[in-house]
């Protein structure tokens, strides 16, 4: 098997499903998670919660590996989906989100997007936002949000999240 830092090139351009080389990388992931019993039982929580795949769990995995040990606002703030305020003085901004692991981010995004249409808890919370007038996007970060903190309690905890 070649290792990982051949297996980086380029997959544009080439036809039909999956690329070859992804594959391989998704092979090697998998086999790096199956190989250690603390990850495998990580991903086990992981991805028992709907929304969440094999992809984004290996991706909080490797990036993310304060998950479990912050609290709901540390660990929200760490990924970029704290709402922060613009105040200044008398006057009171927009609160926004903005910094934290843009990788991270992106990943939880998909899955938050996943999970707003096929987990009845969050298809719920993201529903109710947007019976309420918030934007799409708003509603799809807050539910990001909550997404992150329910995977975070799920790592920290004993028993498996359904």
């Amino acid at each position: 098997m070649q290792p990982v830092s051949s297996l980086t090139g380029s997959c544009l351009g080439q036809k039909g499903g999956r690329c070859e080389r992804i594959a391989r990388i998704d092979l090697l992931i998998n086999e790096h998670i199956a190989g250690s019993q603390e990850l495998s039982a990580q991903a086990l929580k992981l991805t028992a919660i709907s929304g969440v795949g094999l992809r984004t769990a290996a991706l909080l995995l490797a990036q993310m590996p304060e998950l479990g040990q912050l609290n709901r606002r540390e660990v929200a703030a760490l990924v970029g989906v704290a709402p922060f305020n613009r105040d200044s003085g008398k006057l009171r901004g927009k609160r926004t989100i903005f910094g934290g692991r843009r990788h991270v981010h992106h990943g939880l995004y998909m899955a938050a997007l996943v999970a707003a249409r096929h987990n009845p808890i969050l298809r719920a919370f993201y529903q109710r936002l947007r019976a309420a007038g918030k934007p799409a996007k708003l509603a799809l970060t807050a539910t990001m949000r909550k997404l992150l903190i329910v995977l975070n309690s799920a790592v920290k905890s004993d028993p498996i999240y359904a």
